[in-house]
């Protein structure tokens, strides 16, 4: 009975998540025909209609959809709510004068410029640059500022790792205070995805070392999991396209990459630089593909995550600027149903992708530290 309690509240859970994540995109469409050219050229990564309407009134008037996708997967120096209103994050300048510290409200949503202590700054395409009294970009004096701000992006991560210590923290008291008893709460809701995580991910790649590195198997899984999540929601504290931007998979690539090399054993390390059983022409020509394969397959992982939700936002975004293209609504009619179906399938994708990434990142250290056994033939 409890069993069937659990499935049926976690569906109810899953049925009114979707119902307000649609009706939200539905009415951010409804919401941003209503606003002129100036209030959608600001709302940037917001949602995806109002991304749609921020490049539709630029320059001759013409709507660039180019512009528009570009503007919601890319960072931002503002956290947009609707419309104008933002949370304005703070910009953090190194300078070979010294260090800036401002909000980035003082840029107007990159229509102003603002005068620091060491120069003139100007928010163009969210970079940071230097300008002059005229507004001309310096680039000599911009090659000596380096951008430290806290962007939406890094303000989504370091909200992820508040929520994940919050979630784990929880978890680790229900096991605590319920020794011996039934899972109940969020300690219920995640004991299966921790299970899926060791005995489909960990022991099988892993074997009998897995306890060691399933701390981190636990780690990169649910963070890359519940960025993907947040990254879906359209409006605050989501909307971030965190998996989609390419350093932080390269990060967490280069982090499996160190793990899988500092933890190869000689077998591995013999069988990279010089293989056992091969004439010595073969071992010349294998040894540098065996030292490229060590970096290729974190340029695999990295690209991998990158790629595929970078693609999933592009693909919803392309279909809502087709309303604006055509501006017909029986292209809408047959857009947001597509967009609904799209988004329905990338949250099973962002539960995909952080566990394609975490099976890849076990399988490569398994194979670094896989005991040699001798053949018996041999």
């Amino acid at each position: 009975m409890s069993n069937r309690y659990s499935a049926t509240y976690t569906a109810f859970r899953l049925i009114i998540f979707l119902a307000i994540f649609l009706v939200s995109r539905a009415s951010s469409v409804a919401h941003g025909q209503e606003h002129d050219a100036h209030a959608a050229i600001n709302d940037s990564a917001h949602t995806a209609a109002a991304h749609a309407e921020a490049g539709a009134h630029k320059g001759n008037g013409k709507f660039n959809p180019t512009e528009t996708i570009m503007e919601h997967i890319k960072d931002a120096h503002d956290w947009h709510l609707w419309g104008l209103t933002a949370i304005h994050l703070p910009v953090i300048l190194y300078t070979d004068k010294g260090i800036e510290l401002f909000s980035s409200g003082r840029f107007n949503h990159g229509h102003d410029a603002y005068t620091g202590n060491h120069y003139t700054y100007k928010n163009i395409h969210e970079k940071i640059k230097v300008v002059d009294a005229s507004g001309t970009i310096d680039e000599a004096a911009t090659a000596h500022v380096t951008d430290l701000s806290i962007t939406k992006n890094v303000a989504t991560m370091l909200l992820t790792v508040i929520l994940l210590i919050w979630v784990f923290t929880t978890v680790a008291k229900g096991y605590a205070q319920r020794k011996g008893q039934a899972p109940k709460g969020l300690q219920s809701a995640l004991e299966p995805i921790i299970l899926f995580v060791r005995d489909e991910i960990a022991k099988p790649n892993l074997g009998n070392k897995y306890e060691k590195f399933m701390p981190y198997l636990l780690t990169v899984f649910f963070f890359i999991w519940f960025c993907n999540m947040l990254g879906l929601v359209p409006f605050f504290p989501g909307g971030a396209n965190l998996t989609g931007n390419i350093a932080l998979t390269m990060v967490l690539a280069v982090i499996t990459l160190v793990l899988t090399n500092i933890n190869g054993n000689k077998h591995y390390w013999q069988h990279i630089f010089w293989m056992p059983g091969i004439p010595i022409p073969v071992k010349l020509l294998l040894t540098p593909i065996e030292i490229i394969g060590i970096f290729t397959k974190a340029i695999a992982l990295m690209i991998r995550l990158f790629a595929n939700i970078t693609a999933g936002h592009i693909l919803v975004l392309s279909l809502t600027c087709l309303i604006f293209i055509f501006k017909s609504y029986v292209v809408a009619g047959i857009a947001v149903p597509f967009v609904a179906a799209i988004s329905l399938i990338e949250l099973i994708v962002g539960f995909i992708q952080a566990f394609i990434f975490t099976v890849l990142s076990a399988l490569y250290i398994g194979i670094a530290i896989e005991d040699h056994h001798e053949e018996a033939h041999h």
